[in-house]
């Protein structure tokens, strides 16, 4: 017998599987919570929280994406690619405003810049 726990790693690693970006941004966001924690706290309870949000957003959408006919993910996914280039625009307003390091911001951009391909990869594979 399932417990509930083991039914939902089950559907959580079939979408993850099916659509490794999920996993990806899903990844991004545990890191981007981390690191969330040391914000100041202006920033924390601002830009913080809106990155946050943002994320969210676009996991969202790749879930949504991921269930969509072709034609319909053809429409999406640039959406999808538009809060992403918002994202990175505001880890990098992070880092201007010095609530991140280089250090971390390099990181979150290297992960950012995965993503991009794979997004990108995914949207060239439905033309």
């Amino acid at each position: 017998m399932n417990d509930d726990s083991s039914v939902g790693n089950q559907f959580e690693s079939e979408l993850f599987r099916n659509t490794p970006i999920i996993l990806e941004v899903y990844d991004f966001f545990k890191l981007f919570h981390e690191i969330l924690a040391k914000f100041p706290k202006p920033e924390k309870h601002g830009l913080g929280i809106e990155i946050e949000k943002n994320i969210l957003q676009i996991l969202k959408q790749l879930i949504f994406c991921s269930a969509c006919e072709p034609q319909i993910k053809r429409s999406k996914l640039p959406e999808v690619s538009v809060n992403l280039d918002l994202l990175k625009i505001m880890v990098r307003l992070s880092y201007d405003i010095k609530a991140i390091d280089l250090k971390t911001y390099t990181r979150l951009q290297e992960k950012l810049q995965k993503i991009g391909r794979m997004l990108g990869g995914w949207i060239r594979s439905l033309k």
